[in-house]
């Protein structure tokens, strides 16, 4: 009988322990991007830790292969305590209390779904798993006047489905649980009771007196509280932000808003050190470890910090080109496998050439945006990048990472993304630098979703413009001026060679044709029309230094006539080779802070360049010398000239 009474104590506390966390309040569909969805969950206890729990989203569409009731997200709870009303929130960027744990936006699908907290780790809800009663705690069946679910219904063992738009307003209110553990659509109260009718909390805030700030900038932050603290309320905070930190502005590091009072203001000053650091983002990041009662109103707010030591490039913008300030940085035998073929061997031999496997690399698509911000570099102002088909200037801190894209700059795909078609993996939301790739060869197809020689910085909603279309079906913006014409045509040259399966033909196909883009015809006059300049032989030299391959319709815009124009079936041909400079050695490389240059029978000249294709030395040497330096850890590139020849050596600082 004890061991019977003791069994009995042990089902009982579980069953306890099982009904402690409850889904409290859901918001699916919210104004504009859906940026305000949150999941609200309360404890029968207040300061109730939820490690061992899991929340698991359930797609309810009709899809074969993705719906169904199938799992589509899951959020490990290990780490997350409820608050001294027992609520903890999982919400996007704009929900206001901050929510304990960030999802993104646009990620709760908007019915009719379901959401469910179990017992266990998000490893046990792999992507498209079918709903269980197995280790369920609670769940919810939501809709936007769609028809119940029979099948979530079953598999989760619940009778009713209830209407986020019961009331008409979809957008602006929520579903909400009532005591008896039905659920009512009214007014969002995230971090609230739902039967309160004023904020359970006391609401942090902070406004700031500028939105933008210009080294060496002075700027204010005018913290509050929605009500007046019995005592001094004392919080930290930092504006730390990937490079920005505590070295780029004095001020303090805290703020207290006295007993009795609801606001206090601060002054900061915006270190102007004279260094070209580029422009940055200072976030406003208040300590989260608040006193019991209060929550954060917002935060992680950024302002865009604008560095006055930017520097302008010796070369021009497409809109006004130079030619010939900026030399190619391909080794000086980097094209001797095309010397003396003629198509169709030509083309196997470029093939061949910028797709080698086991040479050529590829990177993330999220990599792809730092190579941008470095090939795609405004001439004149190195802390903006140049937009190809508006023809314009945007700030490197502008890039897109939201749903909007107004004013920002994002990755436009020359050959469309699903004219090729290429694909993204989840290993692409990765940034990992130049120093991690991934091989490729001719038929990693897949790998056109980040080859950097086609892709370029892009005005957000002129890139939505352009769709899919050929060319020229788009043509640019109103008033476009077609500086940008050449490099379009160069760059699908590019990839019609660099993989296989793609090709360019003339006409204009179907916007929905795979493995085709066209008008060839076009493409060919505007490459005439429009010869490689400096901006693109620099975009040119600095992909080279990540992807190992080149552009050679950039650097011998001769082959454009031999393959696709005029001169097809005429041989190409190499210009001679120099013995002075095939016996110069560089060493050590890589080096740490010198490196010496030897074998030097005849004067040449050295010039190095940095991974901006910037020149940052330049020396005539007339024998065997060693070069100190102080170069940054990186990759430069040496052209080494002696009259018309040259010759690139890639030189690596550690």
């Amino acid at each position: 009988m004890k061991k019977l009474y003791f069994l009995l104590i042990v089902v009982l506390a579980f069953a306890k322990a099982e009904s402690q966390v409850v889904i409290n309040e859901l918001d699916a569909d919210t104004p504009s991007t859906n940026d305000r969805q949150f999941v609200e969950l309360k404890s029968d206890v207040p300061f109730y830790q939820l490690d061992g729990f899991v929340l698991v989203f359930f797609n309810g569409s009709t899809s074969s292969s993705t719906g169904m009731g199938r799992s589509y997200y899951t959020v490990d709870l290990d780490g997350l305590v409820t608050d001294d009303n027992g609520l903890v929130v999982l919400g996007s960027s704009l929900v206001s209390p901050v929510p304990d744990r960030y999802i993104a936006e646009s990620n709760i699908q908007l019915g009719a779904d379901a959401v469910a907290i179990y017992r266990g780790d998000d490893t046990d809800w792999p992507d498209r798993t079918f709903p269980s009663q197995v280790n369920l705690v609670d769940a919810l069946i939501y809709d936007t006047d769609d028809a119940d679910n029979v099948a979530l219904m079953t598999f989760l063992g619940i009778t009713v489905q209830y209407n986020e738009n019961e009331n008409g307003n979809k957008t602006t209110e929520s579903v909400q649980r009532k005591t008896d553990g039905t659920y009512e659509t009214k007014s969002p109260t995230p971090h609230s009771l739902n039967n309160s009718t004023i904020p359970t909390y006391n609401g942090v805030s902070f406004t700031t007196s500028k939105t933008e700030l210009t080294e060496p900038d002075t700027f204010d932050i005018t913290f509050t509280l929605t009500e007046a603290p019995s005592t001094d309320f004392t919080l930290g905070f930092n504006f730390d932000n990937q490079g920005f930190d505590a070295n780029d502005f004095t001020g303090a590091s805290s703020f207290t808003i006295p007993a009795g009072q609801t606001s206090t203001t601060l002054s900061f000053t915006i270190t102007d050190d004279a260094i070209d650091e580029g422009d940055e983002s200072l976030r406003i990041n208040l300590d989260d470890n608040l006193p019991t009662g209060f929550k954060r109103l917002k935060d992680l707010e950024e302002l865009a910090v604008i560095d006055n030591d930017f520097q302008v490039a010796t070369y021009g913008t497409p809109l006004a080109p130079t030619y010939g300030i900026v030399a190619s940085t391909a080794p000086s035998d980097y094209y001797n496998s095309l010397n003396n073929l003629a198509s169709p061997q030509l083309e196997t031999a470029i093939t061949a050439l910028i797709s080698e496997e086991n040479v050529v690399r590829i990177h993330t698509y999220n990599d792809v945006t730092e190579i941008l911000k470095k090939s795609d570099v405004s001439p004149l102002n190195s802390n903006n990048v140049w937009l190809m088909y508006t023809e314009q200037e945007r700030r490197v801190i502008d890039f897109q990472t939201g749903s909007t894209n107004t004013g920002k700059w994002n990755r436009e795909h020359i050959w469309s993304r699903s004219r090729g078609p290429f694909s993204s993996i989840e290993y692409d939301e990765v940034t990992d630098g130049m120093s991690i790739w991934t091989e490729t060869n001719a038929d990693s197809l897949r790998h056109g979703n980040s080859d950097a020689h086609h892709l370029r910085a892009a005005d957000g909603p002129e890139n939505s413009s352009r769709g899919n279309n050929d060319f020229p079906e788009y043509n640019g913006p109103v008033g476009s001026q077609g500086s940008w014409h050449g490099d379009v045509a160069r760059a699908l040259f590019y990839m019609d060679l660099r993989y296989n399966n793609l090709a360019m033909v003339n006409g204009n196909p179907a916007n929905t044709t795979t493995g085709q883009i066209g008008d060839l015809a076009t493409l060919i006059q505007w490459h005439r029309n429009d010869p490689p300049d400096d901006f693109e032989m620099n975009r040119n030299n600095v992909i080279y230094t990540w992807q190992n391959n080149r552009n050679p319709f950039i650097d011998n815009p001769e082959l454009v006539e031999l393959i696709y124009g005029n001169n097809i079936g005429q041989t190409f041909t190499l210009s001679g080779q120099s013995e002075v400079l095939t016996k110069i050695v560089i060493t050590p490389n890589p080096s740490n802070n010198h490196f010496t240059i030897s074998n030097v029978n005849e004067p040449i000249n050295i010039t190095i360049y940095d991974s901006f294709g910037r020149v940052i030395r330049t020396e005539n040497i007339t024998n065997t010398i060693r070069i100190n330096h102080n170069l940054t850890t990186g990759m430069y590139l040496a052209k080494l000239s002696e009259g018309d020849n040259s010759k690139v050596v890639k030189l690596l600082v550690r």
